[in-house]
């Protein structure tokens, strides 16, 4: 008999992956640990005025589909209006059979709006009428959303710049039932050939009231405002490493020069620029370390390749991929001077591209020093692997290589407030992949075992490093 669509037993095959799911994994709240939401959105309790806005505002994983579809760009983040947008990406989604946009519109469409049709072109019209009136509730403002979906805990990505006014006044709201602190993402200090490395270092100078004349002061700069963010309840920093080249410990007058070069725009051999990254990682893996805070670390990709569309748009719509680079024994080497100066803070790894998956399992086992369980993390599937075939294949690389109970989870790292559903795909995964373990008799069918890797891989993992308290 032929399943239906997205049914209540949606992926989940066996009587053991049915129990944990509705028993066990179901209820738990959401700690979404790393995201691209707005704070703002978040004090001010945002509300939108259609599905369009809400679904195709920022979103480069369904303007990547739609472009892949044919639809032209003022359709895509053109002038066009949100609702001839949003026919656009129905048109779009008929042909997304395979691709998890698929399986998260129609999530979505039910979790949030109560609808279980079948969304395209015929359906676009009942779809837009019925969202767009839900969106009018309390229900269904920024809040009202991430209330919904049961989520305890938000970590927003934020620069060390930023002045993190929206943080203050969540925290300082006693009606908002949301937990949000802000991730330090000082990715902007790391590279000086970066264009706008100059004004970058004035901002920064100029949020720290340090001024930024030499390697020394720039770090000053850095923990200055890595201080303040630990003051709003910041559990954790980001880095988005494209690449990890090999590197050279260099004395403080180098490092002074290449900074003054970078901010002059004078020119620097890549060795200057590989030795720069990596002092002022290590200096800033060590204050995170000292300070508590999960160091984490997106390794792997290829951004802004579509030179025609960043000009025209900038970053993050849509034109990056993975890197086939090495990054194994550069990566090794940064963990290890962190390591061997002052000891490494929880850290955990992302990788692109997904033939890095086992090597970064393996990287997190050498780094294990029984202070924390599972202190040093190979994350979940990231970007272009958090479909089912992505997220499986890298669990089963933790299990076979390390230690699945003490897996952090999963997030979103969406910049969209519909997104939520990915946590219940993704656990819904977990179950289908533990119970098919014990049905198969590989691993015993004790509750005590099984129930409990399913509460801590899909939740208590993630609450015990972000939400320590609790």
């Amino acid at each position: 008999m032929t399943a239906p669509f997205l049914g209540p037993d949606f992926l989940l095959d066996t009587p053991t992956g049915r129990r944990l799911y509705d028993e066990v994994a179901k209820d738990l709240p959401i700690v979404d640990f790393h995201n691209h939401l707005d704070p703002a959105a978040i004090a001010e309790n945002r509300s939108w005025e259609s599905i369009g806005e809400i679904w195709l505002e920022g979103d480069h994983y369904k303007w990547r589909a739609m472009r892949w579809n044919g639809i032209s760009e003022s359709l895509v983040t053109g002038e066009a209006d949100y609702h001839q947008k949003f026919k656009a990406f129905a048109e779009t989604v008929p042909h997304c059979l395979g691709n998890p946009l698929y399986h998260w519109t129609h999530l979505e469409l039910q979790r949030y709006f109560g609808w279980d049709g079948i969304f395209g072109p015929d359906t676009a019209d009942e779809v837009w009428e019925l969202a767009n009136a839900k969106l009018t509730q309390p229900s269904h403002s920024a809040r009202g959303l991430l209330t919904g979906m049961n989520v305890q805990y938000v970590g927003t990505t934020d620069d060390p710049t930023d002045t993190l006014e929206f943080h203050s006044a969540v925290q300082e709201d006693p009606d908002c039932p949301i937990r949000m602190a802000p991730s330090f993402r000082p990715d902007k200090a790391l590279v000086p050939t970066t264009p706008g490395f100059a004004a970058y270092c004035r901002r920064l100078g100029e949020a720290s009231g340090i001024a930024i004349d030499s390697y020394e002061t720039l770090i000053a700069a850095l923990i200055n405002r890595l201080d303040f963010f630990v003051s709003l309840g910041c559990k954790a920093a980001d880095h988005g490493l494209n690449d990890l080249p090999a590197f050279e410990k260099r004395p403080p007058r180098e490092l002074d020069i290449i900074l003054r070069s970078g901010q002059n725009g004078w020119p620097m051999s890549p060795q200057d620029v590989a030795d720069f990254k990596a002092a002022v990682l290590i200096e800033l893996g060590e204050a995170y370390a000292e300070r508590g805070i999960v160091m984490q670390y997106h390794v792997g990709a290829l951004r802004n390749q579509n030179s025609r569309l960043y000009r025209a748009l900038g970053p993050d719509v849509g034109g990056d991929c993975m890197s086939d680079v090495a990054i194994g024994a550069s990566l090794n080497a940064i963990l290890d001077q962190i390591n061997s100066r002052k000891g490494l803070p929880r850290t955990i790894l992302y990788a692109l591209n997904p033939i890095h998956n086992e090597m970064l399992v393996t990287i997190a086992g050498n780094f294990q020093d029984g202070s924390d369980p599972g202190k040093i993390q190979a994350g979940p599937g990231w970007w272009f692997n958090d479909q089912l075939d992505g997220m499986e294949r890298q669990l089963n690389q933790v299990a076979q290589m390390g230690l699945l109970s003490r897996f952090i989870g999963m997030l979103t790292d969406s910049r969209s407030f519909l997104s939520f559903p990915r946590h219940e795909y993704y656990r819904r995964l977990v179950c289908r992949m533990i119970g098919q373990w014990v049905e198969d008799g590989a691993i015993p069918a004790d509750p005590r075992l099984s129930d409990g890797l399913i509460r801590r891989i899909c939740y208590e993992n993630a609450r015990d490093w972000f939400l320590p308290e609790n």
